[in-house]
């Protein structure tokens, strides 16, 4: 059983998450937080895997909640969930170790799969979240064939396959999604996955995804 923590100010929308979750067999709400520090004192007192936690809240926020507990709770997957789809909350919250970041308008199965996944050791990302990123990386540094270079140099130890895989996940398409492209289980992509972060040196999806973007994969 996947143990859930909610995490957000609005009573109304914590009722109907959980309400979304406690349809799932595997999926059990076991606590709720109105503010960051509720949330951090939750994960202190009892075990969870995974913590939806929204950005904006009062005393603490969301974000400084996922920096306080990656180091209290290190084993707690935390997915951000917000209606701000501001670059710089996701570039914040991925450095401080969430494993997703998903707008409030995501679809009820993306919510349902992003917890499975954080659990399985996977990173999801809202693809609109990824491409604004990336595009937000372009825009940043358009001109820099500096830049370019240095990008198309770290890519050269992957394979041909991984290179696929990597434009794939570059567009935000899901493992799953990567795999009926290529006509790949979805745990083969992950291994790939895993294997491009490792070789790129990139701590996520997102970061892999701004690398294969910086030397021009795609583009093509």
């Amino acid at each position: 059983m996947i143990r859930v923590l909610l995490a957000d100010d609005e009573p109304l929308l914590r009722a109907g998450v959980a309400l979304l979750l406690s349809h799932a067999d595997d999926i059990e709400v076991v606590a709720e937080a109105g503010d960051g520090a509720e949330a951090i004192a939750a994960v202190r007192r009892q075990e969870i895997d995974v913590a939806l936690v929204d950005i904006r809240m009062p005393k603490v926020d969301g974000l400084a909640a996922v920096e306080e507990i990656a180091v209290v709770a290190p084993d707690v997957r935390v997915i951000v969930l917000t209606t701000f789809g501001d670059e710089a909350y996701v570039a914040r919250a991925l450095r401080a170790g969430a494993a997703g970041f998903l707008l409030k308008d995501a679809e009820p199965t993306q919510i349902l799969h992003a917890v499975r996944a954080a659990t399985a050791g996977d990173a999801v990302l809202s693809p609109r979240v990824t491409r604004r990123v990336i595009e937000r990386s372009l825009a940043a540094d358009s001109a820099s064939d500096q830049r370019a270079a240095r990008a198309r140099e770290r890519l050269r130890p992957l394979t041909h396959r991984e290179r696929e895989v990597l434009v794939m996940l570059g567009r935000g398409m899901a493992n799953a999604e990567i795999g009926q492209r290529l006509d790949l289980s979805a745990g083969t992509v992950k291994v790939h996955v895993s294997r491009i972060l490792v070789k790129l040196g990139c701590a996520n999806r997102v970061q892999a995804a701004i690398l294969a973007n910086d030397a021009g994969l795609l583009a093509e």
